[in-house]
């Protein structure tokens, strides 16, 4: 399974590592991807999303009903 957050989307970066003599090989940044549990007071029931430590501040903003919200609505634009 990639390591996308389902939330904001991100996804691993390409970069180099730099040795001292400045040789260069690429390497991967990797997302701090977390499964976490979200109770929905609405639904009584709790749902379980792939997300990044981002996309968890993301919720803590707007609220996980908004962020359900604009999940369900990409998912069904694209």
């Amino acid at each position: 399974m990639s390591r996308i957050c389902q939330v904001t989307g991100k996804k691993r970066m390409v970069g180099n590592n730099r040795s001292h003599a400045m040789n260069a090989t690429k390497r991967q940044f990797l997302t701090n991807i977390q499964y976490h549990r979200f109770w929905i007071a609405d639904e009584k029931r709790f749902i379980k999303l792939r997300i990044s430590t981002n996309g968890m501040r993301c919720i803590d903003k707007y609220g996980i009903e908004k962020i359900i919200k604009k999940i369900k609505y990409k998912k069904n634009k694209g």
